[in-house]
């Protein structure tokens, strides 16, 4: 009898998973399909190579011009920054706190990494603007301290806490033999954890850098705040809008044509996003073949 119950139960938890699933698998058709109704009747409209490669957007101008190029390039710059800065110090935060720093030490340091997590996206747009941008702007003596190398630091700070909390759980998940038997082969601490925990540990630093990315790509508020939200191509000191604040600084009044280009950004960037993502799997798996 508590063995069918115990089934039973197993039956239905698995089901339940089962659900749940299919669910979230449903949310994701759900959202690729409307974005994919919504977006493409503005790309039709304006012609594929028009709105991915036109350098100028104006949309509310008589006749509009609906080019993303600035756009596609600032998000991929910004990324691209955003991971160059803040991977190698969320990496080696995650290596200290786990194999090196003392307990106390690393309670404290996991601790304000946590709060970093609990900061809306806000809070790190206000602080950038008042702190970092009138920074970048005394000591590079330009006129405006708002701009891509702006963002670039907001985003490498905000996409710390998933790197360090996601590395150092992968890090502490290798089994300890491996390390005691690396030291005891004649190897230093430091080439233990780099040269065997590291890379026993390094599908789940490449999980960390996934969710790295995803959090660089999809940051708007912050972004819109700090980078000055005018359309022009990538620079480091002037003004530039990524592909999420385009989407964001003009949704609440857009109409028309003009509304149909957004949900086509969006649509671009969901695109985007999915491209990054496997195109990283796929060579973390290839990676792994190997």
């Amino acid at each position: 009898m508590k063995k069918n119950k115990k089934q039973a139960l197993e039956t239905a938890v698995h089901g339940l998973f089962l659900l749940l699933g299919l669910i979230t698998v449903g949310c994701v058709l759900l959202i690729t399909v409307y974005l994919i109704i919504s977006g493409i009747p503005a790309i039709w409209k304006i012609g594929l190579i028009n709105f991915l490669f036109g350098k100028t957007w104006e949309s509310t101008a008589n006749p509009p011009s609906f080019g993303i190029l600035p756009f596609i390039l600032t998000s991929v710059y910004g990324m691209a920054g955003a991971i160059v800065l803040g991977v190698p110090v969320g990496f080696l935060t995650a290596v200290f706190l786990s194999k090196v720093a003392p307990p106390k030490i690393k309670a404290t340091v996991q601790a304000a990494v946590g709060l970093l997590a609990g900061i809306p996206s806000v809070v790190y747009g206000l602080v950038g603007m008042l702190v970092l941008v009138p920074g970048i702007r005394a000591v590079f003596h330009i006129p405006d301290g708002s701009g891509l190398l702006a963002a670039i630091v907001v985003l490498a700070i905000m996409i710390l806490p998933s790197i360090v909390n996601v590395s150092i759980t992968a890090l502490e998940a290798v089994p300890k033999e491996y390390e005691d038997a690396s030291l005891a082969l004649g190897a230093t601490p430091v080439e233990t954890y780099f040269r065997v925990s590291v890379p026993a540990a390094k599908s789940g630093i490449a999980a960390a850098v996934v969710l790295g990315v995803g959090r660089a790509i999809g940051e708007a508020m912050a972004v819109m705040m700090v980078a000055g939200n005018a359309v022009n191509m990538p620079s480091l000191f002037q003004s530039v809008r990524f592909l999420t604040t385009a989407v964001a600084s003009e949704m609440s009044y857009s109409g028309g044509l003009q509304r149909q280009a957004l949900f086509s950004i969006a649509l671009v960037l969901f695109l985007f996003i999915m491209l990054i993502n496997a195109a990283l799997n796929f060579f973390l798996k290839r990676r792994g073949e190997e």
